[in-house]
Parts: structure tokens; C-alpha cells; sequence
């Protein structure tokens, strides 16, 4: 039997009558602590705050919360996913409900795939924060980056307005490279850097134009493998955005990823069969010379797609991956520009740049940044004997009428040091002028002594002027302390030591200077010797390259035609096995220990110290600016060989004749004179003026 409990005891509960009436009493007090003017929108706004996000794609909330600057966007106003419908499934595939972990994208140039990473960065700040990394080729251009379209994307779109404070305010956590927001940080770093690869852990990485890297970041290894170890710690929970324009065949970093990925293309449909497939620019075709009459032939029927078809095409389509990925968990795509929307690069434009496109340069960069393929490089070696048969009457130790300047480069042996000394005119065309040869190796003072010599000499031009050497690029493979000791001697305003590194740098093929002597504390010198670090892979495809041009004929070159862009001149002076080392190697592409294909220079013949002193001659020519030069430069360089004996930066000359050297002549042209650019007054008036 249970026992009687009395109701005052503690053990026993309230009875339901009880319960009633402290919920009655509870109701009351609530409704008096809410009798105030608005508290219904207090009490509905607290309700929203513990309504959950909604689960968004990045696309979607690219669409409802995205803002296109005038600063940074020709449409500027809201974003819409479905101006550009390809780019709709790439960026969704960055959303965390989606379960790829790295995407690739290998495109053409202009086709809206780094607003595609914005609108990732702002879906991060404002949907799903956390540690993100966003990765440029240079710090100098992720600066440009940040200041153009990062600081646009949040002052447009006010939802990421309110979550990373302007940089005027203070200890606001934003700065150029640095953006902090509520529960993530957004660092902007370069890929030349490694210190700010392994700055932070990092659940999502950017990494835009991984095609521009350098091949190592500060030395210590491929800025692409360092910047994905910052998301190990993350897991399965990381995302990585990797995309490109690509470069060269065998060593272009996004091709190799999109290889082994799914390699998924955008297949779009006929609109006279519905046949679905994906654009190749071989089906794109005009009539000769009229590229207005481009037009796309479908694969299936041949019926002709015209311009304004694109629009319900790019709307009705749908990626199709072609292969099996390497990695399940990386997807790839690819898309040229014949995908371009109505209004941006249209079928006509890219008909008339094809059609511009006669030199192998062009073309590169028709198909890198139109198609987005990769360029392949024939790297065979040109056939010496055509280019011994082609010799010109011009002798050895003379520089021709389109010789405006001459740089020369240094190849250091154990018994001797070769001299090549080179002319250079408008578009990189270039005159061999001598080959010395000087006895002796670097041990030998009698042999550096020769060479200061050779820094004073002086070459006679075609219009009576004497040329002497603008800049020397010399070796530091040997004996690198035997040549920082010489070219301190000789000054570094002549003298360019330079060391060569594998692999391709188009954007930049020519780096530094750096800074070699330091002090007893570890600073280093700036008026002591400095370094130059040279691709030479870079300037041997393009030293083959102008090897292959073809010569005009007598009769076109009566008719007045012009030898092309870039054309190698050699003298009748030239000996077979000079030429023979001057294509002494071949481009091969060979497998790495991963199984990757890279591209690789390698001899045909033991000795080829002709093609590395053109090389370092060519090197020494581009830290000269020929580049970069402008007009006016050239016009300068023009006048000098052009002007007459008693005009201004000439004198009279002896014997302007004469094939040979001379070293007690002072050069008379060829100068590279500074430029001189007019800056700007500023006019301040103190305030007591006013």
C-alpha cells in the first residue's frame, strides 16, 4: 500500500490546480514585460535570430547578394548567374554541401572566372566563415588584387559591408593583404612568397593563374603544394579552387591537374537538331578574309549556328565529364572563349584574330588565351646547314644597317671564356657580330684582364658610327666567386652576371637583381655584387623560334619587303661548328618520378657554349629594357647610328671603314640614354592663404 503523502510535505508535487495558476501568473508577467511600444518587432526579430540560414549554393547567393562595381566590372549592378550559365556548376561545386574537395578550371582569358572566385570569397564572409587563403603570382599583384576587386566586392554588397570593417577604422583587422570578418580571415599572398604560403591554416584556397607561378616559391619548393598543405588539417572539410590560363605543353601546371581530373566539358545543344555537343574551334568557319561570316557547324547535321544562337545554347547546357578522374575527389573543366556570352568576345572577333595571328607568338597566344589549350613547342633543333647556307654578306666584327645596340654574353670554361657579341633592332632582330674566344680559365688573370679590355672595345656601323658594348651577361655556373670578383672590378652598369634555371618564366623570363655580398651581421650590400637569375629554356625556345623564320627572296626583298620580327642574321664570317653550337640542343619532354610530363633542354653534341652565350647576350638585353622600351628610345638609338660626323653625340671618326675593333675609340652610338618623363608640379597654399 502506498503511504499518504501531506501536501505541505517537500517531497510531495504541485497539484495540477497549482501548475494552472503559476502558468496563468507566468502569462501575465510576460505580457507586462513586453507592454512597451515595440516590442512585437523585439520579439520578431529575436524569433529570426534563431531561424537557421538558408542552405545556398554560391551561385544563388551570388544572385541575391552580389554587386558588380563600375570599378571592376564593364556590367557593373547586380550579378546574374545566368549571363554566364556555364560558370554556374563550377562555383556551386565550391558550396560545402557538395562533395568535391578540389576544383580545377582551365579556360581561356576573359570568361569570368575570377569574378567566379569573388563571389566564392564573398559567399565565405557571409555564409560560411572560416580561414581562407587566396593565392596571386606575386605579392605585387595580389596588392593589385585586393585593391581592385576584393575592396569593390564588399563596398558593393552591403551584406559583406557589414561584416569587414573599412580600413580607416582602427584595430579594424583590414588591411591590403589581410581581411578579418566574423568567425574567418581572408589572407591575400603571392605565390613568390613562402612565408605567406605558410602563414596560416586554411579550410579554403584560391589559387588564380597557377600558370604564372614561379617554379618555387622563395626556393623551398612549388608554391602550389605548399599553399594545399595549409588545408590538410581541415580534411575532408577543405575546398580548393585552382584555375588558369594555361601556358606550354608538358611543364603548364593547370593542364596537368586537369588531366588528372573527370575533364568535364560544356556540351551545349543544336538548335536545328539538338544534337548536344561541345564547342571546337576546328567547326568554327568564315569565309577567306571575311571573318563577319563566322559561323559555328553543328557536328551532327552541319547546320550553321549563328551569333545570336549562344544565348539559348549557354541556357540549355550542361557539363559532361570525359574521363576518369585520378582522384575522385577533384573535378576539372574547361572552357574556351567560343563559349563567350553575346556581347563579350564574339565568333567574328575571334575569326580576325586567327587570321592576325601569322607568327608563331601570336598563335601562342591565340591558343593559350582563346581556346585555353596549351601551346606546343616544336623543339627540334633547326637544321644547320640551312642556316649555314643563308649566311649574309656582311663580315665578322661589322655591325649591319638595323644593328642599333649590342649587348654580348659571357660563357666562363675551365681553360678559356667565349665572347658572343650581338646586335639588336625593332622587334628583337638580331645580327651576330663577333665570337671571341679567350685563352685562359677564370684562374688566369691575364684572361679577366682581356675581358675588361673587351668592355672598351668598339664596333664599327654600317652608317659610319662605332657601337661598344651596352651590357655584358656573363656566367656564374663556374667559378661563381672568380666572376662576383671581376664584375665588381668592372662595375655592375656594364656587367650582368646571371645564373640560368630550368624550366619556363614567359611572364618574367629574366629575375632580380639579387643582392650576393652582405656584411658581418647578415645585411646585405646593395653597391656590392648582385645576381640575375635567367629561364634559360625560355630564351632557347624563342632563340629557335626566330631561327625558324623564313628569309624573303631577292625579288620580295627588291619589292621592298621587310625581313620578319625576330629574324637571326648570321655573317658570311660564320664557321660550321659555330653554327653547329648554335643548335646544339633539342627540347624533349621527359617523366618525372610522379609520373608528370615536364620539358627539358638537351644536348645533341658535347659543346653548345655558342647557343648559352646567345642566351646570356639576350639576357643582357632584356635587363637593358628592350622589352619595355618605348618609342622614343628606339627613335633615340636611330638618330645616334644615323646622325653625322659634328652632330650631337657623335665626333668625327678616323677611318669609320674599318672592320676592325678598336679599342681607343670612344662608342658613338648605341647609348641607352635614361628617358626622361615629365613629373608633375604640386602646389600646396597654407591655410592662412585661404
Amino acid at each position: 500500500m502506498s503511504v499518504h503523502t501531506s501536501p505541505s510535505s517537500p517531497r510531495s508535487g504541485p497539484s495540477f490546480v497549482d501548475t494552472d495558476l503559476r502558468f496563468a501568473s507566468a502569462a501575465l508577467r510576460f505580457d507586462d514585460l513586453f507592454a512597451f511600444e515595440g516590442a512585437e518587432e523585439l520579439w520578431q526579430s529575436w524569433r529570426d535570430g534563431l531561424t537557421p540560414d538558408p542552405l545556398l549554393d554560391v551561385s544563388e547567393w551570388a544572385d541575391r547578394h552580389r554587386f558588380l562595381s563600375p570599378r571592376a566590372s564593364a556590367e557593373p549592378g547586380r550579378y546574374r548567374t545566368d549571363r554566364t550559365p556555364y560558370m554556374r556548376a563550377i562555383v556551386d561545386a565550391l558550396s560545402p554541401s557538395h562533395p568535391a574537395r578540389r576544383v580545377v578550371f582551365m579556360k581561356a582569358a576573359q570568361v569570368g572566372a575570377t569574378e567566379a572566385g569573388n563571389n566564392w570569397i564573398g559567399y565565405v564572409i557571409h555564409h560560411a566563415p572560416g580561414p581562407m587563403l587566396s593565392v596571386q603570382p606575386t605579392v605585387e599583384l595580389a596588392k593589385r588584387f585586393s585593391r581592385q576587386r576584393i575592396d569593390p566586392l564588399i563596398a558593393e554588397s552591403p551584406s559583406l559591408r557589414e561584416r569587414v570593417k573599412p580600413a580607416r577604422s582602427r584595430d579594424a583587422g583590414n588591411t591590403v593583404l589581410s581581411k578579418e570578418f566574423p568567425a574567418g580571415l581572408l589572407v591575400i599572398t603571392g605565390a613568390n612568397s613562402a612565408v605567406g604560403l605558410r602563414s596560416m591554416p586554411a579550410r579554403y584556397l584560391f589559387l588564380d593563374e597557377v600558370d604564372a607561378y614561379p617554379p618555387s616559391a622563395d626556393e623551398e619548393g612549388d608554391p602550389v603544394a605548399l599553399a594545399e598543405a595549409r588545408t590538410r588539417t581541415f580534411s575532408w572539410r577543405s575546398k580548393v579552387f585552382m584555375t588558369s590560363t594555361p601556358t606550354i605543353h608538358g611543364i603548364s601546371r593547370i593542364e596537368r591537374e586537369y588531366e588528372a581530373s573527370d575533364q568535364r566539358r560544356f556540351f551545349v545543344p543544336c538548335p536545328h537538331c539538338g544534337h548536344r555537343q561541345w564547342l571546337r574551334f576546328e567547326r568554327l568557319k568564315w569565309d577567306k578574309g571575311k571573318p563577319e561570316t563566322a559561323h559555328y557547324l553543328c557536328e551532327a547535321c552541319d547546320g550553321a549556328l549563328q551569333e545570336h544562337h549562344k544565348t539559348a545554347m549557354l541556357i540549355a547546357g550542361e557539363w559532361r565529364p570525359t574521363a576518369e578522374p585520378s582522384d575522385p575527389a577533384t573535378i576539372g573543366f574547361h572552357l574556351s572563349a567560343l563559349y563567350s556570352p553575346v556581347g563579350w568576345l564574339s565568333w567574328e572577333a575571334i575569326g580576325r584574330m586567327w587570321e592576325a595571328a601569322t607568327t608563331d607568338e601570336a598563335r601562342r597566344s591565340f591558343k593559350n588565351g582563346v581556346l585555353g589549350e596549351t601551346w606546343i613547342e616544336t623543339g627540334e633543333a633547326p637544321d644547320w646547314q640551312r642556316l649555314y647556307e643563308r649566311r649574309e654578306d656582311f663580315a665578322v666584327g661589322t655591325v649591319p644597317a638595323g644593328g642599333l645596340f649590342l649587348t654580348a654574353g659571357a660563357d666562363v670554361q675551365k681553360d678559356r671564356i667565349e665572347v658572343s657579341v650581338w646586335a639588336w633592332g625593332r622587334g628583337l632582330t638580331s645580327w651576330l657580330v663577333d665570337h671571341i674566344v679567350i685563352d685562359g680559365g677564370p684562374e688566369h688573370a691575364s684572361a679577366w684582364a682581356e675581358l675588361s679590355a673587351l668592355l672598351d672595345r668598339t664596333w664599327p656601323h654600317a652608317h659610319g658610327q662605332r657601337l661598344g658594348l651596352a651590357k655584358l651577361g656573363i656566367d656564374t655556373g663556374y667559378e661563381a666567386p672568380a666572376v662576383y670578383a671581376w664584375a665588381r672590378q668592372a662595375g655592375f652598369a656594364q656587367v650582368a652576371p646571371v645564373k640560368g634555371v630550368e624550366g619556363f618564366n614567359r611572364a618574367a623570363p629574366v629575375v632580380g637583381p639579387s643582392y650576393v655580398d652582405v656584411t658581418t651581421s647578415g645585411r646585405k650590400l646593395r653597391r656590392g655584387a648582385r645576381l640575375w637569375t635567367v629561364a634559360v629554356a625560355t630564351f632557347k625556345s624563342e632563340t629557335y623560334r626566330f631561327l625558324r623564320l623564313g628569309r624573303p627572296t631577292e625579288d620580295e626583298l627588291a619589292e621592298g619587303a621587310q625581313y620578319p620580327a625576330g629574324y637571326v642574321h648570321l655573317p658570311k664570317g660564320a664557321e660550321v661548328e659555330w653554327v653547329k653550337q648554335l643548335v646544339a640542343e633539342q627540347l624533349v619532354t621527359v617523366k618525372t618520378r610522379r609520373g608528370f610530363q615536364r620539358l627539358e633542354w638537351q644536348k645533341l653534341r658535347e659543346r653548345n657554349e655558342v647557343l648559352d652565350c646567345r642566351v646570356y647576350a639576350r639576357a643582357a638585353a632584356w635587363i637593358a629594357g628592350i622589352d619595355r622600351w618605348s618609342e622614343a628610345t628606339w627613335r633615340d638609338l636611330e638618330a645616334q647610328v644615323t646622325a653625322k660626323d659634328g652632330e650631337s653625340g657623335t665626333r668625327p671618326e678616323a677611318d669609320n671603314a674599318s672592320a676592325e675593333p678598336d679599342s681607343s675609340e670612344t662608342p658613338s652610338a648605341g647609348l641607352l640614354r635614361r628617358e626622361r618623363r615629365p613629373r608633375g608640379r604640386r602646389v600646396f597654399t597654407p591655410s592662412y592663404l585661404s
